[in-house]
């Protein structure tokens, strides 16, 4: 590892599986000091020891996103930790698989709760330390579902949300030098939705014939997280094998032989 975030000191949301667990573990190889946040509190400690046996500065934190508190209690925890807050990962995050006319309010409300009001609250609480550390970088996950009309209504509109609060917060807080954008990525195989059946057929119609991995993720959270990445700040970046690029296209063209 080449320490591209040396000394720097980031938070984590959702970081103790899946997704989140290869952002917090790359961060921390290339130098950071990570909190990780998770309402999965087996997963995130067993995760956060495993980072710290190899050497690396992690640690555990309970966080629900939705909870102004446990976000004040976060930041407080870098402040007297290390004095500081450069990295916030926005990747905490549901899905519901309801339509428009079976979602209940419940539900709706859930998934927007975390999904989009967690990185509210996260950058509300995240800027003041951020700010008085020189700036910063922010990211969000959102989703190519962010670009599209997902199934799951819920899970759409919180990401299509992500992408306005991205943009909002990125003109908001330029000034500070903290920069804010969205990673948008497409099919990626975790915990969170391994038994769904749509896997199958996003595979198939995605233009590279695959699903992302958690660590190609990872990288590009890395990169924007990193000095690389200065002069970027309100873009949503997708990541998904060219499947919002023109998957439907590709699969007209390979059924009447253009391809």
């Amino acid at each position: 590892m080449s320490g591209r975030v040396a000394g720097r000191v980031a938070i984590v949301t959702g970081g103790g599986r899946g997704q989140g667990a290869a952002e917090a573990a790359l961060l921390a190889r290339e130098g950071a000091s990570v909190l990780i946040g998770d309402v999965l509190i087996e997963d995130g400690e067993a995760h956060a020891a495993s980072l710290a046996a190899e050497g690396l500065d992690v640690r555990f934190r309970a966080l629900d996103v939705t909870d102004p508190e446990h976000w004040a209690t976060a930041v407080e925890t870098c402040r007297t930790w290390k004095g500081r807050l450069d990295i916030l990962v926005n990747n905490a995050g549901i899905i519901n698989r309801t339509t428009v006319a079976s979602t209940g309010l419940d539900a709706w409300k859930r998934v927007l709760d975390v999904n989009l009001t967690g990185a509210f609250l996260g950058i509300q609480s995240a800027v003041p330390l951020m700010t008085e550390s020189g700036g910063g970088s922010i990211v969000n996950i959102s989703s190519n579902s962010g670009f599209s009309g997902h199934y799951d209504p819920a899970y759409t509109a919180s990401k299509w949300g992500l992408r306005g609060l991205t943009r909002s917060s990125a003109m908001e807080f330029a000034r500070a030098g903290i920069r804010v954008n969205a990673i948008c990525p497409g099919l990626v195989v975790t915990e969170l939705n391994k038994n769904s059946p749509h896997l199958q057929p996003m595979i198939e119609m995605t233009p590279m014939r695959r699903s992302g991995a958690p660590e190609e993720i990872a990288e590009l959270v890395l990169f924007l997280a990193s000095d690389a990445s200065g002069f970027i700040t309100g873009e949503d970046i997708v990541i998904d094998g060219g499947f919002t690029a023109g998957a439907a296209y590709r699969r007209v063209a390979t059924e009447t032989g253009i391809f």
